[in-house]
């Protein structure tokens, strides 16, 4: 079944349903939120608190979801945002955004100390030039490259056009490039 049928079931009653679609995002919108919270070690708890409201909010306005104007998943990612941003307006947090090192790429275990150790580094330094990223353009790059959303679902994510998205993202790895440069001249000399 996809989402589309079981939001069908649970608008007819059959609430049950609503763990299954739980089932199916709540990774994904965890890990999107971690992002969104700067991945500080220190929001784990916030994190899940969130995820937890975005779930109850999607439930009780589920009725109110178009499938023929967004997919779920989209819609989700919007109610996320949402929920994320309102959390930071009201306290303020300026934490270090992807600080810690939580959701690391697995390396094939034939790989040498060395080059997994390099590797992690290359990773930190990435995640510390989009931490220094303007918040639309850190955004439109997670969603891009983390969560794999195509430009149009990030439009709608964002409330924005098609062609912002594009610039908001060409901008920000513009920006990431220029940061990271001095360590790709360093690096091959």
């Amino acid at each position: 079944m996809n989402d589309s049928q079981i939001i069908q079931l649970i608008n007819e009653g059959n609430q049950e349903y609503y763990g299954e679609l739980i089932q199916r995002h709540e990774q994904k919108i965890l890990v999107f939120i971690h992002y969104m919270l700067k991945n500080n070690s220190s929001m784990e708890v916030l994190a899940e608190d969130l995820c937890q409201e975005t779930f109850i909010k999607a439930y009780k306005n589920l009725n109110s979801f178009r499938d023929k104007e967004a997919t779920f998943t989209t819609w989700l990612y919007t109610i996320a945002r949402n929920t994320v941003l309102s959390e930071l307006r009201k306290s303020k947090n300026k934490g270090q955004y992807l600080e810690d090192i939580n959701i690391i790429p697995k390396t094939e275990a034939d790989e040498l100390p060395e080059y997994k150790l390099l590797k992690n580094e290359r990773i930190h330094l990435v995640r510390e030039a989009i931490n220094t990223l303007p918040e639309t353009q850190r955004m439109a790059i997670i969603l891009r490259e983390y969560e794999q959303l195509d430009y149009k679902q990030i439009g709608e994510i964002m409330d924005c056009s098609v062609s912002a998205v594009k610039s908001l993202i060409f901008r920000g790895r513009s920006a990431i490039k220029s940061k990271l440069e001095k360590y790709i001249i360093s690096g091959s000399e």
